[in-house]
């Protein structure tokens, strides 16, 4: 029971309980489109699909997006890269219940941003904002360090990785993004060009 305890987050609706230092609050946090906050603290914004298939949703997300335990989704993971460093980790399940109708480009993105398409569509609810605290043993903090190689991001063995997640839904289909945020999000600084972006939807 230990072992799955730990591999569980405690999900928060306010990001005070998770404890996180200011700087990391500022990306926790905020309304609009992160990938235009990122091209806001970047020259070059890129999303590197990692992949997009058919996979188990994780234990902790089952009854966010209405599963009674852990069932087959949809699952996409991504790396954000500003000027090609690796910011953000994404992760994002879909029901299998939902179909094209529901969430029309989501087979097609690519490596588009799917921010952008959310923002985007008047059609799509956003629900509220979740933060946790990822210990090294949770699926996606390990996911994380797999994805951009814990060499390249100095990351410690057992350094905490904080995230959020939301719920979305369009029709009757349900979407839940989940966000990781490494530590070489704290060194992005605002572009000059691209600033006015950050408050932009």
């Amino acid at each position: 029971m230990k072992g799955r305890s730990l591999r569980l987050a405690n999900w928060h609706s306010h990001v005070i309980a998770v404890n996180a230092p200011e700087a990391v609050r500022h990306w926790l946090t905020g309304g609009g489109s992160l990938t235009n906050k990122l091209k806001a603290h970047s020259r070059a914004f890129r999303v590197q699909k990692l992949h997009q298939s058919p996979a188990l949703c994780l234990a902790d997300e089952a009854a966010a997006i209405g599963l009674h335990r852990p069932s087959r989704v949809i699952e996409r993971e991504v790396l954000l890269r500003c000027d090609n460093t690796p910011v953000v980790f994404g992760h994002t399940v879909v029901p299998t219940s939902a179909d094209a109708g529901d969430w029309p480009l989501f087979s097609a993105l690519g490596e588009r941003s799917l921010g952008s398409t959310l923002f985007g569509d008047p059609q799509v609810r956003r629900g509220e904002l979740e933060f946790a605290r990822l210990r090294a043993s949770h699926p996606l903090a390990r996911r994380a360090r797999a994805a951009v190689g814990q060499a390249a991001t100095g990351l410690q063995d057992e350094q905490i990785l904080y995230a959020r997640r939301c719920l979305y839904q369009r029709h009757n289909g349900l979407l839940l993004v989940t966000e990781v945020f490494m530590p070489q999000v704290l060194d992005l600084v605002p572009s000059a060009v691209n600033s006015t972006l950050e408050n932009r939807t």
